[in-house]
């Protein structure tokens, strides 16, 4: 399996393509900059996982999802994408049309492109807000950052189920490269001896 990372060139996130034949591929929070690498490798986005359904983390899915690809994201954030609470946090701003095609459950295991992902539901960030594990990968958007977390006071967010979903995080056993939604990655090992939001749960 291969990943790659997409940095952001506008308001957006940090995106990730993953492909284990070359050939097809699963984005993680696209962005419009996803569309170009994409084309630039010569990868079929099969399937858009998100993590939340923030105006940043979507931007291409309304592409992607025209040219067939699946979005994703958990059941108890599909209804709050096209949400008046959700828009207004960036002054209305219009999210590009698409659909949810598939939901998924805390701890639902599914095989994509070839590559095996577990969802991992952290509500805290956004009340449906998840993170996908997968081989010594977690993606974890914008609940867990390299000496940080997300923030907790936008709709939907709450502190204490951001605790309880660091505190799943840090329980996990061995050690993961932790692809966060902004800035750089780190490690789950490093974010247990570091982060003060894992230290002190």
């Amino acid at each position: 399996m291969q990943v790659f990372k997409v940095l952001p060139l506008d308001f957006s996130s940090n995106s990730y393509i993953l492909t284990a034949d070359n050939k097809t591929a699963v984005t993680i929070d696209p962005s419009l900059q996803t569309l170009e690498v994409l084309d630039r490798k010569g990868l079929i986005c099969t399937h858009v996982l998100l993590t939340h359904g923030h105006f940043d983390h979507v931007g291409a899915c309304g592409e992607l999802f025209s040219k067939g690809a699946h979005i994703c994201c958990s059941e108890r954030e599909k209804d709050l994408i096209f949400s008046k609470e959700y828009l207004g946090i960036f002054g209305g701003v219009s999210v590009p049309e698409f659909e949810i095609c598939r939901t998924f459950k805390d701890g639902e295991e599914v095989s994509l492109c070839g590559i095996n992902f577990k969802v991992i539901e952290t509500s805290g960030h956004t009340l449906g807000s998840c993170c996908y594990l997968t081989d010594n990968y977690i993606f974890t958007g914008d609940t867990l950052f390299r000496g940080s977390v997300g923030r907790w006071d936008l709709p939907t967010g709450n502190f204490i189920s951001l605790s309880k979903s660091l505190k799943k995080l840090a329980a996990l056993e061995g050690d993961y490269k932790i692809c966060c939604g902004h800035g750089e990655d780190t490690t789950l090992h490093r974010e247990r001896a570091y982060n003060p939001y894992l230290r002190n749960i």
